[in-house]
């Protein structure tokens, strides 16, 4: 049976002993193997279009792809010249107005990880912490547990100097006072995120409400710990925040905004995180 006999046998109520004569029975054949050919023909280029689109598509995205690979090859650059002018002995001074624009710019232009379908995040994307045997790179930007006096210690933006595998420890430089180096054993260095994570595509790689992590005070460069009260929406808004605060009725901040860059979950001192 063709395609024509049985679609029309299926889709046309007309029969032909309702018709009133041969003429007009072949005139209606000719019809609907007419509408069944535009039919076909119709979806073949509705077919090839399609395919047409997700060719190009898929060229766009290697393209996009390609030039966000450029863009981390001259982050990288970049940094390595500064670490080599700071070991060479020229430490460029600067004021706390424009190192907190600094560490704001670094927050928001943060590489934001675009996986491919069914790819899931990488370890230091958003929330995912790093794998445990991982070693924060020269110039990485960590959170740093170091002593402010025999009894006390604080979490600080760190910058790594080198990591020593012998000793197993970190040369870190605080970022607020570059004169100040410290000498710290893995657990009290916790690697800062590479990768933002897009709540859209990966909401999986965020910290979930209510959430106990450590932050950014705004305008510093200690981390305190805080609770989360809001998720970032979009790939380019930040964490609303609690922070944790006894001068405060109920023990907590106002809510306050901080980038995924600097909310992490960190190391209590038996080696467990907080989450």
């Amino acid at each position: 049976m063709s395609l024509s006999s049985s679609w029309s046998k299926s889709c046309c109520p007309l029969d032909p002993p309702s018709l009133p004569n041969n003429g007009f029975h072949f005139v209606y054949r000719l019809a609907v193997d007419h509408l069944v050919h535009v039919i076909s023909s119709c979806l073949q280029k509705l077919k090839n279009l399609y395919s047409s689109v997700v060719t190009e598509s898929t060229a766009e995205e290697e393209f996009l792809r390609s030039a966000l690979s450029k863009i981390y090859e001259i982050r990288a650059i970049r940094n390595e010249r500064r670490i080599q002018a700071r070991n060479a002995g020229n430490k460029e001074t600067i004021r706390r107005g424009a190192l907190m624009k600094m560490l704001l710019s670094s927050a928001q232009t943060l590489p934001l990880w675009i996986g491919k379908v069914g790819e899931k995040p990488p370890p230091l994307c958003g929330a995912i912490p790093a794998e445990p045997t991982y070693t924060a790179k020269v110039g990485d930007m960590v959170a740093a547990l170091v002593k402010i006096t025999e009894e006390e210690e604080n979490w600080i933006l760190a910058e790594v100097v080198q990591f020593n595998a012998a000793t197993n420890k970190y040369e870190v430089d605080d970022i607020d006072e570059q004169k100040d180096r410290h000498i710290l054993s893995r657990r009290r260095v916790v690697p800062l995120p590479l990768m933002r994570a897009n709540p859209e595509t990966d909401p999986q790689a965020l910290f979930q409400k209510e959430s106990v992590v450590m932050a950014l005070y705004p305008q510093t460069t200690c981390f305190y710990k805080a609770v989360v009260n809001q998720l970032p929406t979009t790939s380019v808004e930040e964490y609303e925040v609690l922070f944790e605060d006894p001068t405060y009725a109920d023990g907590y901040s106002p809510p306050l905004t901080v980038a995924q860059r600097y909310v992490i979950s960190i190391k209590d001192k038996k080696g467990k995180s907080q989450s």
